[in-house]
């Protein structure tokens, strides 16, 4: 396998406090249909009569959906051109609206905080807050993580750099 030799976004190009908005992706009924019954067959995300007698008074995806949804355009985004080294935990997660069929998601994100490790100098850590909006700047989730990057400009064990 080839080296991936396009220039990356490394922990030193991240500026703390500045949006970075992506997207657009467009949800579609049938894939609201096919992540539930795979994943989470509830009548609200399956059945298009019993969703309007729901909280959500209609046919909504998952939230576990509209996470993989973010994360899909996270990657294409943001990450596919940085120097990514996967994250530690998502903290927070909080699904304000319901995702329709036919909405066009958008979505910002913003480094809040960041830091090098003290026990690997070459992984910086990035505290984000995502937000995920429709076509009508209707906010719908919410969620804090944190990830890991790579940091250019110090030297790191030759195992690492192999692997990475």
């Amino acid at each position: 396998m080839a080296a991936d030799t396009t220039p990356k976004r490394h922990f030193e190009d991240i500026e703390v406090g500045r949006p970075h908005d992506y997207g657009a992706y467009a949800v579609t009924k049938a894939e609201i249909f096919e992540f539930a019954n795979a994943y989470d067959p509830q009548p609200h995300h399956i059945d298009e009569e019993a969703a309007k007698l729901s909280l959500v008074k209609g046919l909504c995806a998952s939230g576990w959906h509209t996470c993989a949804i973010f994360m899909r355009m996270f990657y294409d985004g943001m990450l596919v051109d940085c120097a990514s080294m996967g994250g530690p935990a998502i903290e927070e997660v909080k699904w304000m609206r319901p995702v329709r069929p036919g909405h066009v998601l958008k979505a910002r994100s913003t480094c809040v905080e960041k830091r090098i490790m003290r026990s690997r100098p070459w992984v910086g850590i990035c505290k984000m807050q995502h937000q995920m909006f429709n076509q009508d700047d209707e906010l719908l989730m919410a969620m804090e993580n944190a990830f890991f990057i790579r940091v250019r400009d110090t030297a790191q064990p030759a195992s690492v750099e192999a692997a990475g």
